[in-house]
């Protein structure tokens, strides 16, 4: 796996907000360079842009954040179901995210992870079409790892349902019905 460069131009990445002294923080985001992300694919091509958005969305203000997610929406869940192979590596930085109570569209974030949760788009065509898993990039594949990485981290849930925000705790609750929890 190749390492991504460490220096981030200011054009690139949100500067993140100062820390008050004595005040701990939860760093999100901080493992984005053990992903390859110029090697793998979203619905645009080359998924490196992915890390950018995901900042946006971090430490961005809420337009800066839902302009970002909308983005990303676009790019690993297309149309609410067409999952692509970025997918499964953003979804645990979409959890992370979710949890950060400075992130200003985590209700959003968690009702993603249901869209992706419930993607079967490519198992869908698959059944009429099973040519489609002869491909060397096998769609089939990214969906079901994006969907396993949506349950890898159910365990979060509960949190998240018990978060002061309604609209948050009723994604989250929406999120658990998909997943069975």
């Amino acid at each position: 796996m190749r390492s991504a460069s460490t220096e981030h131009p200011s054009s690139e990445r949100p500067q993140r907000p100062d820390t008050p002294t004595g005040v701990a923080r939860a760093t999100p985001l901080t493992a984005l360079d053990r992903v390859p992300w110029g090697d793998i694919q979203d619905s645009t091509g080359s998924a490196a842009a992915i890390p950018v958005l995901l900042s946006g969305i971090a430490w961005g203000d809420a337009d800066t954040a839902r302009s970002a997610l909308d983005d990303l929406r676009k790019r690993i869940c297309q149309f609410g179901f067409v999952v692509e192979q970025a997918t499964a590596a953003t979804v645990p930085f979409l959890w992370e995210l979710a949890k950060q109570p400075q992130v200003t569209c985590r209700a959003q974030i968690i009702r993603l992870l249901k869209n992706i949760a419930d993607a079967r788009q490519w198992e869908s065509t698959a059944a009429v079409y099973p040519k489609l898993l002869n491909h060397r990039e096998n769609p089939v594949v990214w969906e079901r790892a994006a969907r396993q990485a949506v349950r890898a981290r159910r365990g979060e849930l509960g949190r998240l349902m018990d978060d002061e925000d309604t609209e948050i705790a009723r994604a989250t609750n929406e999120l658990a019905r998909s997943l069975g929890a």
